[in-house]
């Protein structure tokens, strides 16, 4: 039976819609003077600070700015391919066709003969059928250009689906223990002038990667957890600018223990 879409259906409105911003787009890059000039590289920077104000969005569960920014990511994606099309190099049916033959390819279990009933069957699926894609290492698919923080969390995650991983959620706590316990025992006893600072930055680098694991393991992630630490310390400490300068204080000729009494009333405020 054909497939037909209506107009007023959903996926009719959804199509005219994407259709609308493909021919806006050809318009601007006809006839306006900043979009005619952009290249691939041109707009990289941008695509990155949209990507962080969508990460915002999503973090403060901004729905309606989340509408914005997903739009805003979208014009992006098709800008890309707009400029490869221009270059002769692939348009955008070829991107989008390239992605459904990928996701029918890593969901055997959905188009083929292959069985995953958990999640981890998936992923460890994927990582198997990405080394057939022509990857060369389970890790060769991790961004050299992400966020620490993120990108040791990646490792791990693509570890796991190669089978490289801890059992239980206790042998990863030993191991944050043992990583503290070596960091104390040898950086919290010597004068600052003394410290061994590449051993310092290493040895406390492998203790961050150890809590991130640990994290994983009780299904946190540790990328939004400092971020929603971040933001309440940004709460808590314009709290404190405020609140004393309506007191007629200045934070510079406060001492710690005056700034603590706001900082617990901010806490309180929450």
């Amino acid at each position: 039976m054909e497939n037909t879409v209506f107009a007023d259906s959903p996926r009719g409105r959804q199509l005219q819609a994407f259709n609308r911003l493909l021919d806006i787009l050809d318009d601007l890059r006809e006839k306006c003077p900043w979009d005619r000039k952009q290249t691939l590289q041109s707009l990289r920077h941008l695509t990155i600070e949209e990507t962080y104000e969508l990460s915002d969005a999503i973090m403060r569960n901004d729905i309606p700015e989340l509408k914005k920014e997903l739009g805003d990511i979208m014009l992006h994606m098709v800008f890309y391919a707009k400029i490869a099309s221009e270059l002769k190099a692939f348009d955008l049916a070829d991107v989008l066709n390239a992605q459904c033959d990928k996701l029918i390819f890593r969901h055997p279990h959905i188009y083929g003969d292959a069985k995953a009933e958990t999640e981890e069957q998936v992923k460890q699926n994927w990582e198997q059928l990405k080394l057939k894609e022509g990857n060369k290492s389970v890790l060769g698919g991790v961004p050299v250009s992400l966020p620490a923080l993120v990108k040791a969390m990646r490792i791990q995650e693509k570890a796991r689906g190669a089978g490289f991983d801890w059992e239980k959620k206790e042998q990863v706590w030993e191991k944050v223990e043992e990583e503290l316990s070596e960091f104390k025992s040898e950086f919290n006893m010597v004068a600052p002038e003394e410290l061994d600072r590449e051993k310092a930055t290493g040895e406390f680098g492998d203790l961050l990667f150890s809590l991130v694991n640990f994290a994983r393991f009780i299904d946190i992630n540790p990328e939004e957890a400092l971020e929603r630490t971040n933001l309440k310390f940004i709460r808590r400490f314009q709290f404190l600018e405020t609140e004393s300068a309506k007191d007629g204080k200045n934070l510079r000729d406060m001492n710690l223990e005056e700034m603590d009494s706001y900082w617990e009333k901010a806490k309180k405020s929450e």
